[in-house]
């Protein structure tokens, strides 16, 4: 496999193609690192290639905040401006300003 460049980067609100839910990216995978168990459980028709970029998302819909793991073929910029109303993204990120989330600086030692 010959993993892509992300189209999308960390702190960004994105939306999802098909499925009604939006969220902002934590972390980015350069390809697929997921269990097969959970690649296997989407059905084949739908299933995305491994080869791309996978996002993990804190993402809402109108019912609940929850954790997703999304390909980037799946993914579209949100363009609402509006910021992502997940119960933690303020443990990831500091601020959100024009439409993005600011990380939250690592301490380190």
């Amino acid at each position: 496999m010959n993993p892509r460049t992300a189209k999308f980067a960390i702190g960004q609100v994105v939306k999802h193609r098909v499925f009604p839910f939006r969220g902002v990216i934590f972390d980015v995978d350069p390809q697929f690192a997921n269990s097969e168990e959970w690649w296997e459980s989407i059905p084949a028709e739908v299933r995305p290639s491994k080869d791309q970029p996978f996002y993990h998302l804190l993402a809402e819909n109108a019912q609940s905040s929850y954790v997703a793991y999304v390909s980037e073929q799946n993914l579209l910029p949100d363009e609402s401006g509006e910021p992502v109303a997940h119960p933690q993204t303020e443990l990831i990120f500091e601020e959100f300003e024009q439409g993005r989330y600011q990380l939250k600086p690592r301490i380190t030692h």
